[in-house]
């Protein structure tokens, strides 16, 4: 369910959220105003307005009801703005919020059609708007449009019209001054605005509701498939291009050690951020910020393959959800990627010197990739206990990354947001290359079970790869280790 905030930015409103159902209209067209109250009466939801104020007494309808609420016969059947400010009224329904935000951010529009599900969606900009930034935004925000080949500033959307909806909600957080910056600054930039979004969610460990209703919402839009299983843990699943590649589980966990402090902020000293009170949460909201971004990257890249989603419950409390999810999830599974590991460029590859998580061969693949794109700290090593040592248990080829956080559990706990980027940095670069990852995969499952492996930086010690498939360490006799 959206909030009201959302609703309202997704339809192209521009008003000050106070509370979450009191909002500030002052800086908002007058006329827009008149419709957005005209489509509460439509709506039936009782509302008060005062100098500029406006306040819900109800809470959040639906979006189709909301919707239904702002359109009407004719709507946006003109398709032409002009250059004076466009009216949310003038607009179609599911593109006026993109619109809207193009303006806002000095892009300007003169024409568009939201495609009425007949067409592609589309925008005509004013011939003195820089359509290299307009490009530069869209690449960034990770949409797919395409200039038309017969005139340079008609741009059309390879989406859904609905998608244009979250489209308006992700451009709410761009700021004009990013537009100067590389495409590179605007992704991080976003990226950061949502990773904070996500800490300001409390969840601790059988309390994950709101922080689950929260990745729901954002997740959706880029998958094909997504529930909560019965234990509450998040489940997810796409498959891209032909799906003719490898399938790959991404994980993090939703749950804190403990809820955060109320009224806390978070302080911000260059890319380190602490909490202002209790702990900061990075473990694993850092986690679960990069698998989102890599859901949002995803489509426009070259991947080939299926991703599965798992946002596990009460992972702090002895990985109960992750023991506790449906086994048919994990069937297809060729291989798994953690993120949920403290510090800057851990490959953890096993639990200590007891319970590999794959073959070593699977953890050097990531340092390749990674030292392939400059990102040369990032090794393998041994770690300690995550929803890792059940995927490995599964059969699953496994590994930890490092999210960027350190001491986690404590009032002390910082995140080095840089380092939480670059890994995904290092996801986006191991999936573009899926056909070298398939490969590997492919060779160590034919492999002779017999071979032996290392399974820490340090440790010499080597295990027969069947510990891993067969069952579980702690059973292995003695006799099965060299």
């Amino acid at each position: 369910m959206k909030t009201w905030n959302q609703l309202f930015i997704r339809q192209g409103f521009i008003l000050e959220e106070k509370s979450p159902n009191e909002f500030i209209c002052t800086n908002e067209k007058k006329e827009n105003v008149e419709f957005l109250l005209k489509s509460l009466d439509v709506a039936n939801v009782d509302y008060t307005f005062w100098n500029d104020v406006l306040t819900i007494d109800n809470p959040p309808i639906s979006e189709k009801q909301w919707l239904e609420a702002v359109d009407f016969r004719g709507r946006g059947v003109s398709e032409i703005i002009g250059l004076e400010e466009p009216k949310v009224f003038e607009l179609d329904t599911y593109i006026s919020g993109v619109i809207r935000e193009l303006n806002r951010l000095g892009l300007y529009t003169i024409a568009c059609c939201d495609g009425h599900e007949k067409r592609q969606p589309h925008i005509y900009f004013h011939k003195e708007t820089n359509m290299e930034k307009v490009m530069k935004l869209f690449r960034a925000l990770r949409v797919n449009v395409r200039l038309s080949p017969s005139y340079s500033h008609r741009v059309a959307f390879w989406m859904n019209r609905e998608q244009l909806l979250d489209l308006a909600e992700n451009m709410r957080n761009v700021q004009i001054d990013w537009l100067e910056q590389e495409e590179q600054y605007i992704q991080k930039m976003v990226f950061l605005q949502e990773l904070e979004q996500l800490l300001s969610v409390s969840g601790e460990s059988g309390n994950e509701g709101d922080i689950r209703a929260v990745v729901y919402e954002k997740l959706k839009p880029y998958v094909d498939h997504i529930t909560v299983d019965r234990y509450g843990n998040l489940l997810a699943q796409k498959t891209y291009k032909t799906g003719h590649g490898p399938t790959i589980l991404l994980n993090a966990h939703l749950d804190t050690v403990e809820a955060f402090a109320p009224g806390r902020t978070i302080v911000k000293q260059g890319a380190i951020w602490s909490s202002s009170e209790g702990i900061l949460g990075a473990d694993d909201r850092a986690g679960v910020a990069v698998l989102l971004e890599i859901a949002k990257w995803l489509d426009t890249s070259s991947f080939n393959g299926t991703i599965k989603f798992v946002f596990t419950v009460e992972e702090e409390c002895g990985l109960v959800g992750a023991r506790n999810l449906e086994e048919y999830f994990l069937w297809d599974v060729d291989a798994a990627i953690v993120v949920d590991r403290r510090g800057s460029g851990d490959i953890v590859t096993s639990c200590g010197t007891i319970q590999p998580f794959c073959d070593i061969r699977y953890g050097q693949f990531f340092e390749q990739v990674a030292r392939d794109i400059g990102l040369t700290h990032w090794t393998c090593t041994a770690g300690r206990s995550s929803d890792t040592r059940i995927w490995a248990e599964h059969g699953i080829q496994s590994v930890n990354l490092s999210a960027g956080y350190e001491r986690e559990h404590t009032d002390d706990e910082i995140l080095n947001t840089d380092a939480c980027y670059g890994t995904v940095q290092l996801i986006q670069a191991v999936l573009n290359q899926w056909r070298d990852f398939s490969t590997m995969l492919h060779n160590l499952r034919r492999a002779n079970r017999n071979d032996v492996c290392y399974v820490g930086r340090n440790d010499l010690r080597r295990v027969d790869r069947k510990v891993v498939k067969v069952e579980r360490v702690s059973k292995v006799k003695s006799k099965q280790m060299e």
